[in-house]
Formats: structure tokens, C-alpha cells, sequence
């Protein structure tokens, strides 16, 4: 496993990085043991940042997540997870949440204090609220020694610009912006390394579009960047190569991109993603299936209030 500098945090995070909303059965159903054994999994091949959030099966992965790595050394995982998301529809960015939520989420993760503390999916909440609200409570958490590092989440890159224009943050995370349809993400990047923040990157496998399985009616991404995804998986396919792995691959090879969160509740799946990242970059095929992903490339869909996304 690599490992690369988080911005200013001083952190070293490992290349591949383990996201665990699959532990609330965000994906399917899973037992609780085959969870706990797949985090265990990850530490031992070398991840060592692990991102949760309340609202990932509303408290059911902080839960599970907490008696995994309740078994492990504290200094042998960074921990993230996040604050101000806790349903589908449900946003609540006042300082008493924010400052009673991280309370209830060391509880479920039997320890002391996360590495890492992000607001989430900001671009739902008014900017205003934001700043005058949830920042300020993520700078007392901080202050406190619960969080070491703050951060905020979201999918328009607008969130960070906005946000970065006015505070000063540690760590940002976003996701489908850095996948093999979508590396712009890296028109942020200059913004991130001048103010030396953190970058999480998720989804690689843009929430399923480039895993071959049929996408969930609930996916944002329009036809049009569907039906380029399922003919570039496709096209691996009839080279008997997987796409998800050049996906994988692909996400972690940039020197700019610290760390790639992936979701799993399967060991076999960790293991895989693991031994995915130590394999050689079929570079050939990462050209062809660029040039089928072209007439979509660095396409998007809209996500939470208008003052957070640019027009498409």
C-alpha cells in the first residue's frame, strides 16, 4: 500500500481508503460479523483511513464501525466521519447539533475523538447557516480535542470554492468528480495545494455507473452518461478486463489525489480493491475506454440549492 501526504494535517493516508456506508446496509442487507471482519480486512492490507457518517443507515454504520475498531489499536486507523446529515431529507447545520452530534457519534464509535470531522452534503443547507452556524461549532469540536481536523463534504465543487472563500478548512471530500467520466476535480486541485487543504476523494466508481450492475433508479447521472458507462464496461468485458478495476486504478495513480475512498462489506471485495492498487495500469486500455467515455467526459448532475451549482 502507498501512502500520501493529507494536506497541512501531517497525516499519511493511505492511497485506497475504506468508505463505510456499506456498513448500514446502505448497498444490501449485510451481517454484522462479515463487517467487522471486513474492516479488519482493510487495516490489515494497509488502509488506514476509514469515513463514516450518522446518517449511513441512520447510526447502524457508526455502530458497527465502532465495534470493529474497538478491537484495534487507536493509532493503527485515521478516522472521519461527519455531521449535519441524519435522513434522506433531514439537515440540521445548528451549533447545538452540530456540537450534541459528535457527542453521540464518539459514543457509537467507542472512542475518545475522530481524526477527522466533516459537515455533510453541504451544498443542502443555506450558506449563511453555514458559516455562521456549522463552522463555527466544527472550530469549538476542534478547540475541544474531539476532532483533530475539520472539513465539509459535498458534490458541486462550488461547495469548496465557496467555503474555502471565507474559512479555513483542513480536509474536504468529494465524490464522482475524480472517476474515469469525471476528473474535474482536478480544476480544484491548484485552490487545495495553494491553501494546503487535505482531499478525500469518493466514488470512484461514480455510485455505480462503472460497476456493470444495473443503476438504481434513485442515480442522478441522465441517460446519456449511463449508457456511456454500461459501453465502456462493455467493451472491458469483451477483453475479459474488469472496468471497476481499471476504475480503482485509475482513481489512486494520480499523484494530486491523496487517498480514494471505496465502500464494501465483503472481504473478498477489500482484498480485491487491495490487490487492484499493487497490480500495473493496463495503460492501453485506460486510452481506449477515455475515448469512449469522451462524449460525456466531466459531465454532471445538479445537487442540493442553486447557489452551490454552476449551470451544466
Amino acid at each position: 500500500m502507498k501512502y500520501r501526504k493529507l494536506g497541512k494535517t501531517g497525516l499519511d493516508v493511505s492511497v485506497l481508503s475504506f468508505g463505510a456506508s456499506s456498513l448500514g446496509s446502505v448497498f444490501r442487507d449485510i451481517d454484522e460479523g462479515e463487517g467487522i471482519r471486513t474492516v479488519h480486512a482493510a487495516v490489515d492490507g494497509g488502509i488506514n483511513l476509514i469515513d463514516v457518517s450518522p446518517y449511513y443507515g441512520l447510526t447502524k454504520a457508526e455502530t458497527v464501525l465502532g465495534k470493529a475498531i474497538r478491537q484495534l489499536p487507536r493509532d493503527s486507523f485515521i478516522l472521519s466521519t461527519k455531521a449535519g446529515r441524519y435522513g434522506a431529507d433531514q439537515f440540521d447545520y445548528s451549533e447545538a447539533r452540530i456540537l450534541a452530534s459528535i457527542d453521540e457519534s464518539l459514543q457509537r464509535l467507542q472512542t475518545e475523538y475522530v481524526d477527522i470531522l466533516l459537515l455533510h452534503d453541504m451544498e443542502f443547507v443555506p450558506f449563511e447557516q453555514v458559516v455562521h452556524e456549522a463552522l463555527p461549532a466544527l472550530r469549538k469540536i476542534k478547540q475541544q480535542g474531539k476532532a483533530r481536523f475539520i472539513g465539509v463534504s459535498g458534490l458541486p465543487l462550488d461547495v469548496f470554492r465557496k467555503t474555502l472563500s471565507v474559512e479555513e478548512l483542513d480536509v474536504i471530500l468529494s465524490y464522482c468528480h475524480y472517476a474515469l467520466n469525471d476528473c474535474s476535480l482536478l480544476e480544484l486541485v491548484p485552490l487545495l495545494q495553494d491553501k494546503r487543504v487535505g482531499l478525500i476523494n469518493a466514488s470512484p466508481l461514480s455510485m455505480g455507473l462503472l460497476n456493470g450492475r444495473p443503476v438504481p433508479d434513485w442515480h442522478p447521472a441522465p441517460a446519456d452518461i449511463r449508457e456511456r458507462c454500461k459501453l465502456a464496461y462493455e467493451y472491458c468485458a469483451g477483453k475479459r478486463e474488469e472496468l471497476s478495476k481499471l476504475a480503482i486504478q485509475y482513481a489512486v495513480a494520480d499523484e494530486r489525489i491523496p487517498t480514494t475512498l471505496v465502500s464494501t462489506a465483503s472481504v473478498d471485495n477489500i482484498v480485491k480493491n487491495i490487490r487492484w492498487t499493487e497490480e500495473p495500469l493496463n495503460e492501453q486500455l485506460l486510452q481506449e475506454v477515455l475515448e469512449l467515455l469522451a462524449p460525456v467526459r466531466n459531465r454532471t448532475w445538479k445537487s442540493g440549492r442553486p447557489e452551490y451549482n454552476s449551470p451544466i
